[in-house]
């Protein structure tokens, strides 16, 4: 069986159906919205202020712009647009307090979990925002169900393959990230020399790989050589929002870091722009792996 044959659709859409992308910042959304475009469901966006790429011209699809701060009016208008199925794609890096949320008729009914999910972090505003929009008889997807070929799959998924000392690397930074992501605070690990070196906090995968950057310039790990990041997702994770992905970026971050390669858990996370990935990893001598995953999809 070929790779591409193993990643299937789980939600299939039939040509009523329309499919809104709430789109925050990175490449995930404009992947999401392609992929749709492929399929032929043009999708319906709504740009997060502030969040959503400049550069991503999701503009070319019908669209409208929200702030955060007007999420109470979410589920009208997507219900206006007769959305039967949503996706929530990208970032959202700032987050605003409680008082500076619009109030309408459904936030307000909403306020109280609304106050207990900011204090359960991502995942619980995550939930509370998905039920929110599912009470109005919307379905919300997860992009690799709507989108599957954005699904990492299992196995080395580059020429460059990785060393018998780069498993111990890998094993040791899978565990790690596992391990914060139990806690809520990342999904990424670094190991060098069978160590972690570095964990994903708020400041992203992109920031990991600057800190591991400066880190090889000093200290006990200046004369190390290779190493690798890991990305899984939580034990909890809400797979229908913020599975765990790479790019092209985590690629070059990687290579500047000195990394050897990159291990993501197959099945629960996603490679965004798959095709430059594996062109640039092989170009700069990385490996890609999607390591096996002993939970559902």
């Amino acid at each position: 069986m070929s790779k591409t044959s193993e990643r299937r659709a789980t939600v299939r859409l039939s040509a009523p159906d329309k499919v809104a992308v709430v789109a925050g910042g990175g490449r995930l959304p404009v992947n999401v919205a392609e992929g749709l475009r492929a399929l032929g469901h043009d999708p319906f966006v709504v740009l997060i202020e502030g969040e959503t790429d400049a550069d991503s011209r999701l503009d070319r699809f019908e669209h409208r712009t929200m702030s955060l701060e007007d999420a109470g009016a979410l589920r009208g208008l997507l219900k206006r647009r007769k959305v039967t199925h949503v996706v929530l794609a990208g970032s959202i890096d700032r987050r605003p307090s409680l008082g500076s949320y619009k109030l309408n008729l459904g936030l307000l009914a909403a306020l109280p979990r609304l106050s207990r999910a900011l204090k359960r972090g991502d995942d619980g505003m995550l939930r509370l925002l998905i039920e929110h929009i599912e009470a109005a008889g919307m379905k919300v997807v997860g992009a690799h169900e709507i989108v599957p070929d954005l699904l990492a799959l299992e196995g080395s998924l580059t020429a460059v393959q990785p060393l018998p000392d780069d498993w111990r690397d890998l094993e040791a930074a899978r565990e790690a990230a596992l391990a914060i992501g139990a806690l809520d605070i990342g999904q990424a690990a670094i190991s060098v020399n069978g160590r972690v070196i570095a964990l994903e906090g708020i400041e992203g995968t992109d920031g990991l790989l600057e800190r591991a950057r400066e880190l090889r310039t000093h200290g006990r790990i200046a004369k190390l050589k290779r190493g690798v990041i890991v990305k899984c997702a939580k034990p909890d994770q809400e797979v229908r929002a913020d599975l765990p992905a790479i790019g092209p970026a985590t690629v070059d971050g990687a290579h500047a870091a000195g990394l050897a390669g990159i291990g993501v858990e197959a099945g629960r996370s996603l490679i965004l722009d798959w095709a430059k990935v594996i062109e640039r990893a092989d170009a700069l001598g990385l490996f890609v792996v999607g390591l096996k995953s002993d939970r559902e999809p």
